[in-house]
């Protein structure tokens, strides 16, 4: 695979990585079982996706257990993610707490730890900024992590400029998690965060502070792929109960697929790939983590790190537009 400097750890990395939420949370997982998860994160390394990403959210820890058990003897192939500061309220179905007190976060680290099977995470996310507890004490306790030698970097997830200045000026923020794709651009300076607010250009933050942006849901959910058709889903799947994939938002949205269908023929690829590409357009900085559980899929991801959009491609592609609200 294609590599890139992940900044700022001058780590040569796959352009392409791999989230691994959906092996273990949000997503409907009838008929997955261990073996074939392993094997799933095997092959995204396997392939080259050596950015592997994964939260303490996920499942109560169970996604943490699982990549720890399948790749802890490839542990330096990786450079391996986890976030902290948002938790599981149930699992079925799966429903969220925000937790930034400083001593939560450091109880979370330690356990994320003692989960992946290692002495030390690359980088260490706090998953959602907590309304009740000032941004500034959250970071300053992971901070302390990264002068402990427990973390060697820090990011944020899913925040506005604004609050990225905010944590920066206590520690360097080293790459910034936003749901970024065809159909969700907010991260551009066009939209707003998960919480409402102005997000501001945070893929120009980014650049500007030597920072790496990592686009999740760069499919947009799984929709942009193309292979969802008229799929209903379980109550366990969180789509079951997001606006977009609503029945009658998926028959209406139909049309957004026929510009990632018209350029991924005239490469010979697959939507996928476009749309995974086009998140990457955004510069260098750029690392994208799909995340999927078919071993197909996932060859199809990793495909888009060699494809190159030209600008003829990024006209059609501009077409697209997110026709209902994300949450």
């Amino acid at each position: 695979m294609r590599q890139v400097v992940f900044p700022p750890t001058g780590r040569p990395v796959g352009a392409i990585g791999y989230g691994a939420m959906g092996l273990s949370w949000a997503y409907d997982r009838r008929g997955l079982g261990e073996r074939q998860k392993r094997a799933v994160l095997e092959t995204a390394v396997d392939l080259g996706m050596t950015v592997v990403d994964t939260a303490v959210l996920y499942g109560g820890g169970a996604n943490e257990e699982l990549v720890g058990a399948a790749l802890a003897h490839r542990r330096d192939e990786i450079l391996l993610c986890s976030k902290t500061g948002l938790r599981a309220r149930s699992l079925e179905p799966p429903r969220t707490e925000r937790c930034g007190h400083p001593d939560e976060v450091r109880r979370s680290a330690e356990d994320s730890l003692r989960r992946l099977r290692t002495d030390v995470l690359d980088l260490y996310y706090l998953h959602r900024v907590d309304p009740e507890v000032p941004l500034e004490e959250t970071w300053g306790a992971l901070a302390e992590l990264v002068a402990e030698g427990k973390v060697r970097h820090l990011g944020l997830s899913e925040v506005s400029t604004a609050q990225a200045d905010r944590a920066h000026a206590v520690h360097p923020v080293a790459a910034v998690q936003s749901e970024y794709s065809l159909w969700t651009r907010d991260p551009d300076g066009s939209g707003v965060t998960a919480d409402g607010e102005p997000a501001g250009d945070v893929i120009g933050w980014c650049a500007e502070h030597g920072a790496a942006f990592v686009p999740f849901s760069p499919l947009g959910r799984g929709y942009l792929a193309g292979t969802l058709g008229g799929r209903t889903f379980s109550t366990d799947d969180f789509r079951s109960r997001n606006p977009r994939f609503a029945p009658e938002a998926m028959a209406a949205q139909e049309t957004v697929l026929a510009p990632l269908r018209e350029v991924a023929e005239r490469h010979g690829t697959t939507p996928a790939a476009v749309a995974i590409a086009w998140t990457t357009v955004a510069g260098e900085h750029v690392v994208p983590i799909p995340g999927t559980s078919d071993l197909g899929h996932l060859r199809e991801d990793a495909a888009a790190a060699e494809l190159r959009l030209t600008a003829e491609d990024l006209a059609v592609l501009d077409r697209v537009a997110a026709p209902a609200p994300r949450y």
